[in-house]
């Protein structure tokens, strides 16, 4: 549902008060709010593309990309909805639409261009996005299987700050999991111990009953290879998250608990 708009009074409800009641209560209050008839996404689009034909850039179009982007739309795809408009409306228009598009999804070509980098830096693949487990993490991660028969060897690629929740690896006998720190920086911590900062070349043993997390650090894309340790009746058990506070207090140097 649309958030309650107050845009026309703050500006102009004491110069025009039936005007800002229109805008804030009928435009916004009413028509964005029907999202059963059209969702606020689909709304953004169409939007955009309005004011992109009639050559707006000013404020209220950078308003509407900023909500378009809130909505729900990709930079590809406002790249997309853009160049297709273009053929339209005209190329100037895309041209300056382009460019304010390009100011308000800065942030995700920086985490794009970041994560390539990243990716260029090791040998094996970043893979797919962690869906499977996304319940898991706190963040984005990626999942690349490098080895699904014998024994299980996957590539865990983490966004910066991104970590999994507290776990234990179970077996009756055996089991366990291996991690091959290959790119980037991230940390590891067992339950009552000081967390251990993690680089490429690094190797953690972690046996089967040891609670524990993994992640990267908050200014660091992180990957590593997790191996599966073979044994008898292997499960993981998922449990809690991992505090705000445990990470603060790692990153300043503490120990945490």
């Amino acid at each position: 549902m649309a958030e309650k708009q107050t845009a026309g009074r703050d500006t102009l409800g004491a110069f025009a008060p039936e005007f800002a009641r229109l805008n804030d209560d009928v435009l916004f209050g009413e028509v964005w709010a029907r999202d059963d008839k059209l969702s606020l996404r689909d709304r953004s689009l169409v939007t955009v593309v309005a004011l992109m034909s009639m050559g707006l850039t000013d404020a209220s179009f950078q308003f509407h990309l900023m909500s378009a982007k809130k909505n729900g739309i990709t930079k590809t795809e406002i790249s997309e909805i853009l160049t297709h408009a273009a053929f339209y409306v005209g190329w100037p228009k895309a041209w300056a639409a382009f460019k304010m598009a390009k100011e308000v999804w800065a942030q995700e070509t920086e985490a794009e261009d970041a994560m390539a980098v990243h990716a260029n830096s090791m040998v094996f693949p970043i893979g797919e996005a962690n869906s499977g487990f996304a319940q898991y993490f706190s963040g984005k991660s990626f999942l690349a299987p490098l080895s699904v028969s014998q024994v299980g060897i996957y590539n865990v690629t983490f966004e910066p700050g991104c970590r999994n929740n507290w776990h234990i690896h179970r077996a009756d006998q055996g089991g366990g999991q291996i991690l091959l720190c290959v790119a980037g920086r991230g940390y590891y911590q067992e339950w009552g111990q000081p967390a251990v900062l993690l680089q490429p070349g690094d190797t953690v043993n972690i046996p089967a009953g040891v609670k524990h997390w993994h992640g990267a650090a908050p200014d660091s894309w992180f990957s590593h290879i997790a191996v599966e340790v073979p044994g008898e009746n292997c499960s993981n058990e998922w449990l809690e998250e991992v505090t705000d506070e445990v990470v603060d207090l790692f990153n300043a140097g503490g120990e945490s608990k």
